[in-house]
């Protein structure tokens, strides 16, 4: 009885906020130009959320730019117009987010009011520091400038003998695509660092920790994915347990780390949408994402459209997601009886 009457007031919920919005008349008809929504990098006035998706959504003008006064009715209409995620479940996150709202106005949030802990915001973020999180040392971002130093002078050293050995120009013309994103990360590195060392939160981008969770992902050449290749893709095995993998270490190295059950259903809800956005197949089927949208996605906070992604043409409905959940799930508690049964690494 009590679901029942849940539903029913969520129905209502949903009816209302989506009053005098086009969404409405527009689901599945819409045509959406990628064009009208070029990306932007924000300004250091323009606010941002812990959400890669909510950030890139407003560096390339669905959400608007400054990340200021966002509604339920501007976030639906967003992530309808970006991903074609099913205006329910944008609603159920919406009402969440308005919880965290500074705005003055009950009916608006600002994209940094995402960042309190414990409504939206939780541990174990795959690309944020946790609140607990042990705190970068400068002995440690000095170790860390040396190290991309000397990758950036074996880089130089490279290129030069690229240059003396025409015979190699083949080879690596086939390895350009494949090393852009790394060549991003060492120009990048010194920044980066910077960033976690001085500006350490659980709001911003932190380098430091999204390294962890890419080896995991099979982003390195030396790495492969739990099939034991190395295809471009993530499977969902492969998500799910780098998910879990993850969150055991990021525990491990602060006992204040805190998940509740909420946090828990949200983190693998993040990992399922994911998957679900940058992947292609049947979810009856094996499903994998395109590491690379992903890595724009979390390093660049944009949404991949120059690498070749596409809205989906049908609309990611939370019959989807709740179906990746439970796969994600059962990967999760898969790998939790491994581990339990001293089969886990």
């Amino acid at each position: 009885m009590a679901l029942g009457i849940k539903i029913k007031v969520r129905s209502f919920l949903t009816r209302l906020l989506l009053r005098g919005v086009e969404v409405v008349h527009t689901i599945g008809f819409r045509k959406v130009k990628t064009e009208d929504y070029p990306w932007q990098s924000p300004s250091a006035e323009d606010r941002r959320s812990p959400c890669p998706m909510l950030n890139a959504l407003a560096n390339h003008g669905y959400l608007p730019r400054d990340g200021k006064d966002i509604s339920v009715p501007s976030l639906v209409t967003a992530l309808l117009d970006a991903i074609h995620l099913d205006p329910d479940v944008t609603i159920y996150a919406g009402i969440k987010a308005l919880e965290t709202s500074t705005t003055g106005n009950a009916l608006t949030f600002h994209l940094d009011d995402l960042a309190q802990h414990g409504i939206i915001e939780h541990d174990g973020s795959l690309s944020r520091h946790d609140v607990h999180a042990p705190r970068p040392s400068n002995d440690d971002n000095a170790d860390n400038n040396a190290d991309n130093n000397a990758d950036n002078n074996a880089d130089d050293n490279n290129a030069t003998d690229n240059t003396v050995d025409d015979n190699n120009a083949d080879d690596n013309n086939l390895n350009a695509d494949d090393n852009n994103l790394n060549a991003d990360d060492n120009n990048n590195a010194d920044h980066n660092n910077t960033d976690d060392l001085n500006n350490f939160n659980t709001n911003d981008f932190a380098p430091s920790v999204w390294a962890t969770v890419l080896p995991r992902l099979g982003a390195n050449s030396d790495v492969t994915n739990v099939n034991g290749d190395d295809d471009g893709l993530i499977s969902i095995e492969t998500a799910a347990r780098a998910r879990l993998a993850h969150i055991a270490a990021a525990r491990a190295a602060a006992p204040e780390f805190s998940m509740s059950a909420d946090d828990e259903r949200e983190s693998v809800r993040e990992t399922s949408l994911y998957l679900l956005v940058f992947g292609e197949g049947t979810l009856g089927r094996a499903w994998r994402a395109r590491r690379e949208w992903v890595r724009v996605l979390f390093e660049q906070e944009r949404l991949p459209f120059e690498e070749g992604f596409q809205r989906a043409t049908k609309m990611i409905t939370g019959a989807d997601i709740q179906e990746m959940e439970r796969k994600v799930n059962a990967v999760s508690e898969e790998q939790v009886n491994e581990t339990a049964g001293g089969g886990g690494q």
